[in-house]
């Protein structure tokens, strides 16, 4: 948080304190969970993150969150159809969790309950100062799911955690642990009806030669404020495929922190930001290489339209242990406005002298060439110019591989482009 000795609080920082103090009889929690609370809004009152945040330099959070509605328990969120078809759902709406469905090797519980126990887990905790997203979700959060998947199995129906939100404000914990030589597909749905303010922080343990499919798809309506975390420790010969796709939101702030923690582990990150109207979106990764032989690959694809500002902050950090890592980082725009904005930030942060890193970033527009093959042939402009941007993301998403993973996703590229385009 910004320390401003004797500052002002802003409108939407005193409707946070003030919601805190009516809200507190009524959230989860023994005296420790409740002393967590507490520790959080004593750090919400010092103030949001401002530029001078270095984490925050492109997203002033302090400026850009004008104002924070009042909860609303009577707010009734309509059914969202699963992403994948035969996906087991685990649903909150507006931060209160449904019952969990039975699915052979996974057992689940509500967050509440362990909030109720004064188990929350170590990762219910503010980890820096620039830590917000976790702070407001400390203070606010009520419920979720919690998942564990056990060793050596196999999940074949996906699993697809949803947050729905219809207004107001909805503050939600997912946790899953993979046990060793699992394998499973999660999806994460961050989606919803009204002009809300969403904090949602994802943890996830991958075990020991576990295989993980992750996907976030964010499409909150255009007013809406959207906080997302997703904390990720990969352990030995562990794999991770991370897919996040933002449609939504009025402002936006998606944050990955990732610790390859295991020799030989992988991590993949693929990501399809599409901006448009007055959208804020901010993406910012940190990735800790903290073992041997450990190999990573970021490939971030984004579409600026209108007004709409992104950003993507990538830091690599390369542990003096983690000889022979080999990471890779990659951000490419199609910046399609005069309008329009996307700031990159890539860091590396290396310790180690037998490596393999890179990064690179791109803004472009479409090419006229390409534009005018197409054109030639008897393409409308405007269709050829949909065709050549869903090339450009499907690069990433066929990355995937899984043919239904595939065809969701270009649907929902098709979707945001009808709106958009």
């Amino acid at each position: 948080m910004n320390i401003h000795a004797g500052q002002t609080l802003t409108p939407a920082e005193n409707a946070l304190v003030e919601a805190f103090a009516e809200r507190l009889s009524d959230l989860p929690g023994d005296a420790e969970v409740t002393t967590r609370r507490d520790d959080a809004i004593e750090a919400l009152k010092i103030g949001l993150p401002t530029r001078r945040i270095e984490a925050w330099h492109y997203t002033d959070l302090r400026r850009l969150l004008n104002s924070v509605p009042a909860f609303d328990p009577a707010a009734k969120p309509q059914a969202v159809r699963p992403l994948l078809e035969g996906s087991a759902l685990y649903r909150v709406l507006n931060g209160v969790a449904e019952k969990a469905p039975t699915l052979e090797g996974v057992a689940s519980e509500l967050f509440r309950d362990r909030l109720l126990a004064g188990d929350p887990g170590k990762a219910f905790a503010i980890e820096d100062d620039a830590d917000a997203i976790g702070t407001v979700n400390v203070a606010f959060v009520s419920d979720g799911h919690t998942l564990t998947i056990a060793d050596g199995a196999e999940i074949e129906a996906p699993i697809e955690l949803q947050n729905v939100q219809a207004g107001g404000q909805a503050h939600t914990r997912f946790a899953v642990s993979a046990g060793a030589g699992s394998k499973a597909v999660i999806v994460e749905r961050q989606t919803g009806s009204g002009d809300a303010l969403v904090s949602s922080v994802s943890e996830l343990e991958v075990g020991d030669g576990a295989e993980i499919v992750w996907l976030i798809l964010q499409e909150q309506p255009k007013g809406a404020t959207q906080l997302g975390q997703i904390k990720v420790t990969i352990g030995k010969d562990a794999k991770l495929t991370l897919f996040l796709m933002n449609a939504g939101g009025k402002l936006v702030r998606q944050e990955v922190r990732v610790v390859a923690a295991g020799e030989g582990s992988d991590f993949k990150l693929r990501g399809a930001n599409l901006l448009g109207g007055e959208t804020h979106c901010d993406v910012t990764m940190v990735l800790d290489h903290a073992a041997p032989d450990t190999t990573s690959t970021e490939v971030i694809r984004n579409v600026v339209l209108d007004k709409a500002r992104g950003v993507f902050q990538g830091q690599i950090r390369v542990a003096a242990i983690a000889q022979k890592t080999d990471a890779k980082m990659a951000c490419n725009t199609l910046l399609l406005s005069d309008d329009g904005e996307f700031s990159t930030k890539p860091e590396l942060e290396i310790f180690a002298d037998d490596v393999a890193c890179g990064h690179g970033a791109t803004v472009t527009e479409i090419n006229h060439d390409h534009l005018f093959y197409l054109m030639a042939r008897g393409v409308e402009e405007k269709l050829a110019r949909g065709l050549l941007v869903k090339a450009f993301l499907a690069e990433v998403i066929e990355e995937l591989e899984e043919e239904n993973i595939v065809e969701a996703l270009e649907e929902k590229l098709t979707q945001w482009f009808a709106a958009h385009g």
